[in-house]
């Protein structure tokens, strides 16, 4: 993998993803923000995908089962080439093709419309099923927010793709620690997310989820593990790279005209040392 691209490819899916954010004025920062390096291996590196032909029958899903962070699915598919980035910049205003939350009939490259907490993962899981039943050896990769896990579901899909064997899916949580009302330790503590998924007897790895490298590997080892479910537990920071999200960990933001200008400033100054490492 060349590490520098990726993390100049990360750089840029969050500056485009703040792009996306204001110009509805607010929005789904901190989940969106946390997930660009894991974008950036996905889109850059890993998945099999043709922007001229997103229904292509053998490509990789993505599934991002925390519909709210549509922001930062929205613009890497924007950098891959589904549609000029401009057009997300139309997030949630009327007749937008770009809604709060991910919508297949909507947004190009969008496989499943998620947004009801829980069911992504469901649906993730039965296309991962469905796609091994007509004989393709594409991979599914489903995203799932850490407060997602309270909901039951997420936990029954689990179980499901266990018990058929489904060794062409992944699962990421993204384990950040913050819900809508505050930390999830505080709400439902879940304890370990590792612990429990390697409890419905998935294929469990632990690691930084803002380093490419380790997601990277993570991915290879996932698929090298044959016969089971892969989960990968993405410990990541709320709001990453956005100068008025990440030190609250905001879960919505709604920041000033200012604050805005200084986060978007200091995202083009990492973008521009990325590039130049």
């Amino acid at each position: 993998m060349d590490v520098k691209k990726i993390k100049t490819l990360a750089a840029r899916i969050r500056l485009e993803t703040l792009k996306v954010i204001r110009s509805r004025g607010f929005g789904h920062v901190g989940g969106s923000m946390d997930l660009a390096d894991l974008m950036a291996v996905l889109y850059g590196e890993v998945m099999h995908f043709d922007p001229q032909n997103p229904r292509w029958e053998d490509r990789d899903w993505l599934v991002m089962s925390k519909g709210h962070a549509g922001p930062v699915v929205y613009a890497t598919l924007g950098l891959m080439g589904y549609y000029p980035l401009e057009e997300a910049y139309t997030l949630n205003h009327p007749g937008t093709r770009f809604p709060s939350h991910t919508d297949r009939l909507l947004t190009p490259g969008v496989d499943l419309t998620t947004g009801s907490l829980g069911q992504g993962v469901s649906t993730a899981t039965g296309a991962a099923l469905a796609n091994r039943i007509d004989g393709r050896d594409n991979r599914v990769f489903c995203v799932i927010g850490d407060g997602e896990a309270d909901e039951g579901q997420v936990w029954e899909a689990l179980h499901f793709a266990y018990a058929h064997k489904l060794d062409n899916i992944v699962y990421f949580f993204d384990n950040n620690g913050y819900q809508l009302d505050g930390p999830t330790a505080a709400i439902l503590d879940h304890g370990s997310l590792a612990k429990k998924a390697e409890g419905f007897g998935l294929y469990t790895q632990v690691i930084d989820g803002h380093d490419v490298t380790a997601i990277y590997n993570a991915i290879q080892n996932a698929y090298d593990k044959k016969g089971v479910p892969s989960c990968i537990v993405l410990n990541t920071c709320k709001g990453k790279g956005a100068t008025f999200a990440e030190p609250k960990h905001d879960h919505s933001s709604q920041p000033t005209a200012e604050q805005w200008t200084e986060a978007i400033a200091a995202s083009e100054k990492a973008l521009a040392e990325a590039e130049n490492a």
